[in-house]
């Protein structure tokens, strides 16, 4: 099978599937056309590309649409899926409106960039359709909250595209966190290396016939065409998005919340530096929270701990009687002298996922909600935003958790919501 996606989106790929995820289960088996979910794809980028891959091997889930503002995605997407199923009738779309039309879609994966997640999921709730939407959750904090307001009103399932949550190891770390053998847990240290790539100068041009630039904008403020704003560099400027931090952040904080479940969020603050040439997003960003019995930081590079400097991206938990670290794949325990790399007695608890997109199917049938469900996904995502906050606003920032506004700080809480380019405003926020 040809996948034919470029070498950064192979590579990202590989190592998904090498950490024993399985998201291409059940090849060459088949389902009944009446238990299939009928599933449409909206943004077929390199993201929006493995979506399809994933979900074509699936049995129970048959494509019937596939569409991005850019048709030359739309025609490579439906090019592929003819190698995976050459009898394909799935049609091509470059509006997501007229999918969410459709009364024959159960379902919509949204792999577009990030400034569109929310507006798409609401819409697609409100017709009728679950939701496996791509990371991050949402632009800002109170998308969020309209996501989960309508996808409870709309009695509809979500689960959020973070692939690394199926896989045995997270939910291993969250079973000996839980156990209580390292103790109470009162710091949590993340970290992400890597910066922006340079982006020198935007060259402004005529958008290309095959992309409709303006709907790509969408919500967004509006700008002139320049190819790098646009698919995959767009998550360098903050007009679309939050760079390596915000891609990065669920990656790692989710087990965190797995093992967890942080509440009470308290404090932020967060220092960084603007990424050189014209890209906006943070270079690098290190950010202290406090929550209720709990602190967790951030740093741009790895943490003073034993381990941390091999590990490109990490957890470092300190417990009251021991201490792990742990990245995608691995997991060391420090605790009474000795480095350990699980502890047999402490049972397996929690149980092991399907498979990311296979548990989105079976949540879908069952009208149960998914592991990486909205709720969750919400609480483990909010830190993010307000950490960008507090990264814009150059100072610390406090927090009341339960009305979910910054403490005195009228500047700070305008920023927890960016209105909508009025043109794009489709769901009346």
């Amino acid at each position: 099978m040809n996948h034919n996606i470029n070498r950064r989106d192979f590579v990202r790929y590989s190592v998904l599937t090498a950490l024993g995820l399985q998201f291409l289960p059940f090849q060459g088996l088949k389902a009944a056309a009446s238990d299939r979910v009928r599933i449409a794809h909206i943004g077929l980028g390199g993201m929006g590309l493995a979506h399809m891959n994933w979900f074509a091997n699936l049995p129970e889930a048959e494509i019937v649409a596939l569409c991005d503002v850019d048709e030359e995605h739309a025609r490579e997407a439906l090019s592929q899926l003819k190698k995976i199923h050459p009898d394909t009738k799935a049609q091509i779309y470059t509006d997501f409106r007229k999918v969410l039309e459709r009364n024959d879609i159960d379902a919509v994966t949204i792999a577009t960039p990030d400034h569109w997640h929310a507006q798409i999921a609401i819409l697609a709730f409100q017709a009728g359709k679950d939701v496996y939407g791509e990371k991050p959750l949402s632009y800002s904090l109170r998308e969020g909250q309209l996501m989960l307001a309508a996808q409870k009103s709309n009695n509809r399932v979500f689960q959020l595209g973070t692939q690394i949550h199926a896989g045995d190891n997270y939910h291993r770390v969250a079973e000996i966190i839980q156990s209580g053998e390292l103790g109470r847990i009162k710091t949590v240290r993340l970290w992400k290396t890597g910066e922006p790539p340079l982006i020198e100068k935007l060259n402004y041009q005529t958008p290309p016939p095959n992309l409709n630039w303006d709907m790509w904008l969408g919500p967004a403020p509006y700008s002139e065409y320049a190819p790098e704003k646009c698919h995959f560099t767009y998550r360098y400027f903050m007009e679309y998005s939050g760079g390596v931090f915000q891609d990065f952040w669920c990656h790692i904080a989710d087990v965190v919340w797995m093992s967890i479940a942080p509440t009470g969020l308290k404090s932020i603050s967060a220092k960084g530096e603007k990424s050189e040439g014209v890209g906006d997003t943070p270079k690098w960003i290190d950010v202290d929270f406090k929550f209720k019995k709990l602190k967790i930081h951030w740093t741009s590079t790895p943490p003073p701990v034993q381990g941390a400097d091999k590990m490109g991206i990490g957890a470092y938990f300190e417990g009251t009687k021991g201490n792990l670290i742990c990245d995608y794949s691995t997991i060391a325990i420090h605790m009474n002298g000795q480095t350990l790399t699980d502890i047999p007695e402490i049972a397996k608890s929690i149980p092991r996922s399907p498979g990311h997109q296979q548990n989105f199917l079976d949540a879908v049938k069952s009208r149960q909600q998914p592991e990486s469900n909205l709720e969750y996904a919400r609480g483990m995502t909010l830190p993010m935003h307000l950490a960008l906050i507090s990264y814009k606003q150059e100072k610390s920032l406090k927090w009341d958790a339960k009305k979910e506004l910054f403490l005195k700080d009228g500047g700070a809480n305008e920023l927890l919501f960016r209105p909508y380019r009025e043109k794009w405003n489709l769901i009346g926020a």
